[in-house]
């Protein structure tokens, strides 16, 4: 398997494990305020991490050179995490999915200003529609709901974490200096739990810990193992093999994933006519899956 192909192998798990964090998210989002609620994941995500790199590659000395660009990474995805979750709020989840459709596009022009990727024209129809295909997931193929979209405050508030995650994924390539992926995911993680540790001291206090329902527990632990810590290592392998529009656009396909996540937990089978979004999003990964034919293919820099 190449490079490449491992990269996208990595970001469709990476989708359906974030795709578990929505549902399960939404049991206990009420439950905690959301800087503890994201002190604690990363805590707990970095420990895991930790170990992992420990009786794997283990941490040599020259990953600690300039740990700026690990608080730099950090801040970043904590602050996707934060305003994602402040957010919520006020933004109802339809909007604020809709919102998160628009990741990729951002990812593709932060990649462009940071790394000068080109996001080449197969790319770009692939990116439309997988926009299309995941809004008309998002709004259950309903033309009534998707007309009744409005923008507020809340939406406002996760278009800046959304737009934090899109630069998050250029600069992991930008700033790696040929770490191995667990151990820049470590110090990502060390640096955002310190981050969040600062802001949200207050949350984290006031938070009565021996008191939260079982179901907070449930949800903390999944969203630390594999919507943290997991989808953190998978996301840092997939930006070193694939340009970031294309490791964004594995952003369409959550919808879908969270669909299959709903009914497993009897929520409920969507309308037929869903499956139409499906199959677009389906399609928006095959066109990103076949390699551009290029006669410049050998002056570029960056695989994908």
């Amino acid at each position: 398997m190449s490079a490449q192909a491992r990269g996208h192998l990595a970001m469709l798990v990476f989708s359906a494990l974030v795709a578990g964090s929505f549902s399960l998210g939404s049991m206990i989002a009420n439950e905690i305020a959301p800087a503890a609620l994201n002190a604690v994941r990363f805590a707990i995500a970095a420990v895991v991490i930790g170990f992992a790199a420990l009786i794997t590659t283990g941490a040599s000395r020259d990953a600690m050179r300039a740990p700026w660009r690990y608080f730099i990474l950090g801040g970043l995805f904590a602050t996707y995490f934060v305003l994602m979750f402040y957010g919520l709020k006020t933004a109802p989840p339809v909007s604020a999915a809709a919102v998160f459709t628009l990741t990729p596009v951002m990812s593709a022009v932060a990649g462009w200003f940071l790394l000068r990727q080109v996001t080449t024209s197969r790319m770009a129809l692939a990116l439309t529609v997988g926009a299309v295909g995941a809004l008309w997931v998002i709004f259950r193929a309903d033309w009534q709901a998707f007309r009744a979209f409005e923008i507020g405050m809340g939406e406002i508030i996760y278009f800046c974490g959304c737009a934090a995650h899109a630069v998050y994924t250029p600069m992991v390539r930008k700033l790696n200096r040929g770490e191995p992926a667990v151990v820049f995911t470590f110090g990502t993680l060390l640096a955002g739990c310190l981050l969040l540790g600062v802001f949200g001291w207050s949350d984290i206090v006031a938070t009565d810990w021996a008191a939260l329902p079982g179901i907070v527990w449930i949800g903390l632990l999944y969203l630390s193992f594999f919507a943290t810590a997991a989808s953190f290592v998978l996301v840092q392998f997939a930006a070193l093999r694939l340009p970031s529009a294309k490791v964004m656009a594995y952003t369409y396909l959550v919808p879908s994933w969270v669909i299959l996540w709903e009914v497993a937990l009897g929520n409920g089978v969507p309308p037929g006519l869903i499956i139409i979004g499906v199959v677009l999003t389906i399609v928006a990964l095959l066109l990103l899956l076949k390699d551009e034919i290029s006669s410049s293919a050998p002056k570029q820099s960056n695989p994908g």
